[in-house]
């Protein structure tokens, strides 16, 4: 992971970048290459609060190639100060996230949509080095947003997250020959270890 900068409208903004190259499939919510496929990167970026522009898919890639990533990949915004990150990890898995709760809530909110005065967005990365079955990447989505949730209610937020939270998790390309595995759920062996990872690294990001 690298962390860049780069001054936008006068202010200087970071990012986070992951370059681990070839042979990962990742499954995400990203706003740039999102769904499941394969990816060779993932970044990060953090953008001024208030944040107006219509072409987020863009302004992530000229990021991205301005920063050095090559071929296809994930881009996360968020207006949360991206250098404080936390990590977690378990036995293989690695998970990053990012912090904003200015802006947060339960998920079955009686309202369609709500003001958002201040911004706030949580971005968790997640890497395994196993293979997964598509059906497994959706399931390990799953099972990091409910990491992410007992987080937070562990740490006495009253809520499940924010409006924006994103996700990307990345496995390894399944080969030939190579066991490719069909559960991520929290009691599945590598679920387990996610769950743990993200657990830890969104305590180790919230404020």
């Amino acid at each position: 992971m690298r962390l860049h900068s780069r001054v936008e409208d006068g202010e200087e903004l970071p990012a986070l970048v992951w370059s681990p190259g070839p042979g990962m499939r990742m499954i995400s919510s990203a706003v740039l290459g999102g769904g499941i496929g394969e990816r060779a990167w993932i970044l990060n970026a953090q953008v001024a609060h208030g944040y107006r522009r219509i072409d987020p898919q863009r302004h992530l890639a000229d990021l991205a190639h301005r920063f050095g990533a090559e071929g296809e990949g994930v881009g996360l915004l968020t207006a949360a100060d991206v250098r404080a990150y936390g990590r977690g990890g378990d036995r293989g898995v690695e998970a990053v996230v990012t912090a904003g709760l200015g802006v947060r809530g339960w998920a079955a909110s009686h309202a369609d949509s709500e003001p958002a005065p201040k911004p706030g967005t949580i971005n968790i990365v997640v890497a395994l080095p196993v293979a997964l079955t598509d059906a497994a990447l959706v399931n390990a989505v799953a099972t990091a947003t409910e990491a992410k949730v007992q987080a937070l209610v562990e740490a006495g937020y009253d809520c499940s997250g924010t409006p924006t939270d994103a996700v990307c998790v990345a496995a390894r390309t399944p080969v030939e020959g190579a066991d490719v595995h069909a559960f991520a759920g929290p009691r599945s062996p590598w679920g387990a270890r996610l769950a743990r990872a993200v657990h830890a690294a969104v305590l180790a990001a919230i404020p």
